[in-house]
């Protein structure tokens, strides 16, 4: 089979593990209504309809599998080299992180959750150029798969977390009184309706083959910059080449640098304006708080149970980041760059996250945060994982700066 037949397989094999996760999540939800617990333990039975959802799972797990070995197989090096190599596979950490823990504690719940996110995460890796290119010098290691591979599992295992303490606090929290609490749950649900957003905005267009392309000076140097959504903001003082495109509304602050800045703020503009039309819509047709609505939903599991898998989730997790976070990209910064530990972007934000989830490990070991305080903690967490892949990753420029 020729590179480009390997190439055609593996992005259809991720459109059908997209595809299963796809269906997977409404056998999941199916099993929120159903009464089956145990009477020993008092935990979920999965029934036929998360049986069938697990299955579904794992096949989209095998699918996605299949993607990422014809992907090497047509590039010839670990596909987790560019954002989209990187946030493929991390939504199948994820999904595999579910599936560990799914298998240890049969709780279908987490599934209604866990899916969603993969697959926000797989649209989220479509908005980055998708074609097979060759790596470049600085990665052309063994250390590759070996450093990305293991950082990537443990924040998928991490990931698991936030999961449950995000339906641990969707249960727990008293939503007939408006306070600190609720109000802080629903910016959470929120900015999570955003990233479904993006993922439902970038498909439309995606699907209908929409492209606009602007000329522009950056940085003293004549720039095209293709536009894969109409542009409600260009960039700085540039013109519009396409025909029948959409004129933007503004052009962005001069003071607004960096490569394909006014796409990437064109993409946050459609990606929160779809967010909140669907976040609307929902509390439209409830009305009712998302966390309000989707709490009677969240009853059937235990709130011990959900603390456990939180719990559990980062003590597997964090060791998994820190060999690969730490351990063997020190290693391989002594091997590139001849220094194990720089103050790149990157590596300060690695640290970061390892001192965050030590620290939680350290207040649920010696001061009792269990519960909801455990809960807020993976939330704050995870968000800190999500600003690593999309600002540092994005944004901050660095050594690392060819992810983008």
């Amino acid at each position: 089979m020729g590179t480009a037949q390997l190439a055609s397989l593996s992005g259809t094999m991720l459109f059908i593990a997209f595809l299963f996760y796809l269906v997977a999540v409404f056998f999941f939800g199916a099993t929120i209504r159903d009464k089956h617990t145990t009477s020993d333990e008092k935990r979920e039975k999965p029934g036929i309809a998360g049986n069938i959802g697990i299955v579904l799972t794992i096949l989209g797990f095998l699918s996605q599998v299949t993607y990422f070995v014809t992907r090497w197989m047509a590039s010839g090096h670990a596909p987790i080299s560019n954002m989209f190599e990187y946030s493929t596979f991390f939504s199948m950490t994820i999904t595999l992180g579910f599936i560990i823990i799914y298998l240890i504690y049969k709780t279908p719940v987490l599934g209604v959750f866990a899916l969603p996110i993969t697959i926000i995460i797989i649209g989220y890796a479509s908005m980055f150029p998708s074609e097979i290119s060759p790596i470049t010098a600085s990665l052309q290691s063994y250390w590759l798969p070996i450093h990305v591979s293991t950082v990537s599992l443990g924040q998928g295992l991490l990931s698991i977390s936030f999961i449950a303490g995000l339906i641990y606090l969707v249960r727990q929290i008293n939503q007939s009184v408006r306070n600190k609490k609720t109000t802080s749950l629903e910016i959470i649900l929120f900015v999570i309706m955003i990233f479904l957003g993006f993922s439902v905005i970038s498909l439309i267009f995606k699907s209908v083959g929409y492209e606009a392309t602007f000329q522009h000076i950056q940085d003293e140097k004549q720039m095209e910059t293709t536009y894969y959504m109409p542009a409600i903001a260009g960039p700085y003082e540039g013109e519009l080449l396409s025909e029948n495109a959409m004129e933007p509304w503004f052009d962005i602050p001069s003071w607004m640098h960096g490569k394909d800045a006014g796409r990437k703020f064109n993409t946050i503009i459609w990606s929160t304006l779809t967010g909140a039309v669907l976040y609307g819509v929902i509390r439209l047709f409830t009305r009712k708080r998302l966390g309000a609505f989707l709490q009677p939903f969240m009853q059937k599991v235990k709130p011990e149970l959900l603390d456990e898998i939180s719990y559990r989730s980062i003590a597997i997790g964090f060791p998994v980041f820190t060999l690969g976070g730490l351990i063997f990209a020190s290693i391989w910064a002594q091997i590139a760059w001849d220094r194990f530990w720089g103050w790149d972007p990157k590596e300060v934000w690695a640290l970061i996250t390892w001192f965050f989830y030590a620290a939680f490990l350290h207040l649920r070991l010696s001061r009792g945060w269990h519960g909801e305080k455990s809960a807020w903690l993976a939330v704050v967490g995870f968000a800190i994982i999500m600003f690593n892949l999309i600002a540092v990753n994005l944004l901050l420029a660095g050594l690392h700066s060819y992810a983008s």
